[in-house]
């Protein structure tokens, strides 16, 4: 099946084809026009509609539009979609590019080391699985018993057992029983959201939490901890920020880059906002 594809964005919203199927959602950062003709949007099989609320759904254009499918993206990873309330898909592709992480699992990993791996609000398991695929041990990690076991159904479309420990559990709770436990890792992840709850209902505020979260992450770092990605989807939180939230976290031996992260569409080549994001790496 083919992959995804960002086929255009512009007044508010993209256009991705994801395998051979087209979708238009609703997109905040496309404050410019489209470039594609209108007959290639009036070729969407759906289209997420937002309410007034911040709700939405589907219209389906397509009536044989399955409920779900699989599509393969960069590096072979193999993910499904499905069409939720929230317009998500299961895939963020701004995220699915993984170069540095996969440079820091194997340079481990060829000489027979390990490489264990903290990726924390990680949804369906993308970085997981890519991870893991390389030869890391994952430790995934979601409040979402939903996005988990979504993630856990991506991990069933792989030939071999991946080494993931999948965790259901608020991130705070379970980092603080790490730090307890004083596990290490070789290498971290978060993509933490502006606001969640976790699995008790705790509660999730990116402005009061997160400073607080990396500062125990601080104390889950190996001796040879080699890579840590931040990125976010926030007001505020631009990639400068998060290179400044980093910075004090994270050991003196390496270095940080940052950067907007984005998609680039295929009609014109303009690139979408997706957020921001810092990486730490030796």
């Amino acid at each position: 099946m083919p992959g995804y594809q960002l086929l255009d964005s512009g007044n508010f919203r993209r256009l991705d084809k994801l395998g051979p199927y087209r979708l238009i959602r609703p997109s905040a950062q496309a404050v410019w026009s489209p470039l594609a003709q209108a007959s290639e949007w009036k070729k969407a099989d759906a289209e997420f509609i937002r309410g007034k609320h911040g709700d939405g759904s589907w219209k389906i254009y397509n009536k044989s539009l399955p409920s779900e499918w699989t599509i393969n993206l960069a590096d072979s990873l193999k993910m499904v979609i499905r069409l939720t309330d929230f317009g998500h898909l299961g895939v963020f592709p701004e995220h699915h590019q993984n170069n540095h992480l996969n440079a820091s699992i194997t340079k481990r990993t060829k000489t027979g080391q390990s490489f264990k791996l903290l990726n924390l609000f990680a949804y369906t398991g993308a970085v997981s699985l890519a991870a893991a695929s390389l030869g890391a041990e994952v430790v995934h990690v979601d409040a979402s018993k939903t996005s988990v076991s979504w993630a856990r159904e991506n991990a069933n479309l792989y030939p071999d057992q991946l080494k993931i420990r999948w965790i259901v559990e608020d991130v705070k709770k379970f980092v603080s029983r790490e730090v307890r436990r004083k596990s290490k890792y070789h290498g971290i992840v978060l993509d933490p959201p502006s606001f969640g709850r976790g699995t008790k209902g705790e509660v999730w505020k990116i402005e009061e939490d997160l400073v607080p979260l990396l500062q125990q992450l601080q104390e889950l770092q190996d001796e040879h901890f080699s890579f840590m990605q931040l990125s976010a989807h926030s007001p505020g939180f631009t990639p400068l920020a998060l290179h400044n939230l980093l910075k004090p976290v994270c050991p003196k031996r390496g270095s940080i880059h940052y950067s907007e992260m984005s998609v680039t569409a295929k009609t014109g080549g303009l690139e979408l906002p997706s957020g921001a994001c810092a990486v730490f790496k030796v």
